[in-house]
């Protein structure tokens, strides 16, 4: 057994077991969401002890150089003693620049940060109200063409963070916000190579991001969108993305509905397998897929399948909440990005 010291408290605990685990167990009240390394609501110091390699993914080096490292990835290595983190040292602040509707439920948010960011456009970064409920959304900014954050945010009906930001965030506001974080960027080591994206809802946002980032860094090789919506509302930026297509003669752009009658302009089924049917051989492709989880995990699999290499498949998956974990979880029924 181990001492896990948290508060002033010390629990007890077994060698490889779960260091959010264990806390939860204690009734200790600390931050979490998505439990999968992605939000870094659950980010702390270690203090004494050895943080395992797995549980420092992700983070920035000057994070790792001062023992931080997510609860929620770690496993208990021995004597441990986990602090809340340093406020200063993770947050920064912007301001609200505009707060306006892209549809009925998708809102876009844009924010001035205090200081510049550097940031890869289809990164993430997570936002904190002032009550300190945190949740991570999608860059569809770029840091080269947008002075501004840029974000598109599905308004969900139990969504917190979701519903505060549609309905009582106001221009002028303050929020403070950490990162960014994610791997899911375009990279222009081949100006040629054949790009295809697919996203579901707001997965949008960083494909809009890294599509702007590949043209405007001159990508040649063709760039094909495929973006799927339930219902035609739910594609938001449809019009905007006509006119990219219409000025750059190597971008297409494929609105897809998955049900009810589809638009002229729009195909009628899911976005990943409309993509997959249109390109049966992505050898030598670039792949990018964002939004719904099993969407993004069943299209990696048939991407590689169809020839597409593992370094070549990024992805950013909106993990949902557990929406069955324990009651006294300050936050229920919340999303990663939602």
């Amino acid at each position: 057994m181990s001492d896990i010291r948290y508060g002033g408290q010390v629990y007890q605990a077994s060698l490889g077991e779960n260091v959010l685990d264990v806390l939860i167990r204690n009734k200790v009240n600390v931050p979490y969401s998505c439990r999968k390394g992605v939000c870094m609501s659950c980010i702390s110091r270690l203090d004494e002890g050895r943080p395992s390699p797995q549980s420092q993914d992700n983070l920035k080096t000057t994070l790792i150089e001062q023992n931080y490292f997510l609860a929620c990835k770690a496993t208990v290595t021995g004597n441990m003693t986990i602090a809340a983190p340093d406020d200063a040292t993770l947050y920064s602040r912007a301001r609200v620049k505009s707060i306006e509707k892209l549809s009925g439920e998708v809102t876009r948010l844009v924010l001035q940060p205090a200081t510049p960011l550097y940031y890869h456009a289809g990164q993430y970064v997570t936002l904190r109200r002032p009550d300190g409920l945190a949740r991570s959304y999608s860059l569809a900014s770029v840091p080269f063409l947008d002075t501004a954050l840029e974000f598109h945010i599905r308004h969900m009906p139990d969504g917190l963070m979701s519903n505060w930001i549609a309905k009582d965030l106001k221009e002028g506001d303050t929020l403070d916000f950490q990162g960014p974080t994610g791997n899911c960027f375009y990279v222009s080591d081949d100006p040629h190579k054949p790009i295809l994206l697919i996203g579901t809802g707001t997965g949008l946002a960083p494909l809009f991001g890294i599509l702007r980032d590949a043209l405007f860094s001159g990508h040649k090789g063709d760039i094909r969108l495929y973006h799927g919506s339930r219902l035609d509302v739910g594609l938001y930026l449809k019009k905007r993305l006509f006119e990219i297509a219409d000025q750059y003669r190597n971008f297409w752009y494929q609105p897809c509905v998955s049900s009810g009658v589809a638009p002229s302009e729009c195909k009628s089924g899911r976005a990943a397998d409309l993509a997959l049917e249109d390109l049966e051989d992505l050898s030598g492709w670039s792949v990018y897929l964002c939004g719904d989880p099993g969407m993004v995990k069943d299209t990696q699999r048939k991407a590689y399948l169809a020839g597409a290499a593992t370094r070549d498949i990024h992805s950013d998956a909106f993990e949902y909440r557990n929406m069955r974990e324990n009651k006294s979880d300050p936050y229920p029924n919340d999303r990663r990005k939602r």
